[in-house]
């Protein structure tokens, strides 16, 4: 069992940054694939971004070139950096992991992520 924590999240205006962390515990952080999902209100959960355990990473071209995670493995977290905030990335951002076999798996798929955090709200005012 993996429990993850978001924190982060909060207003901010368009152009803005803010940056997300999800603290995991209760299994070996270093071997889990990584990843950020959002749901905007009114839309279908959507992927933002991902990072796998060796530090392999992928993103929704919504957010290529203005988000960046990463992972600190000895703090057991990863981040989400959110540069140039649009009002459309208003969301709430959910934290997600899946333990991987494997140091180069990552996916775009919900499905595959076996725990999710409660998620925090992110607001961009325009």
């Amino acid at each position: 069992q993996v429990s993850l924590v978001e924190s982060g999240g909060g207003l901010v205006q368009a152009g803005g940054s803010l940056r997300l962390s999800c603290v995991a515990s209760g299994r070996t952080f270093s071997r889990l694939t990584m990843a950020w999902f959002r749901r905007a209100p009114g839309k279908e959960r959507e992927f933002g971004a991902a990072i796998t355990w060796l530090g392999g990473t992928d993103y929704a071209d919504s957010v290529k070139g203005r988000f960046t995670i990463s992972r600190d493995n000895a703090k057991n977290t990863v981040y989400l950096q959110m540069n140039g905030l649009k009002p459309e990335d208003t969301a709430v951002y959910y934290c997600a992991a899946r333990a991987a076999a494997s140091g180069w798996v990552l996916s775009s798929r919900a499905d595959y992520y076996a725990y999710w955090g409660q998620g925090t709200q992110v607001t961009v005012s325009s």
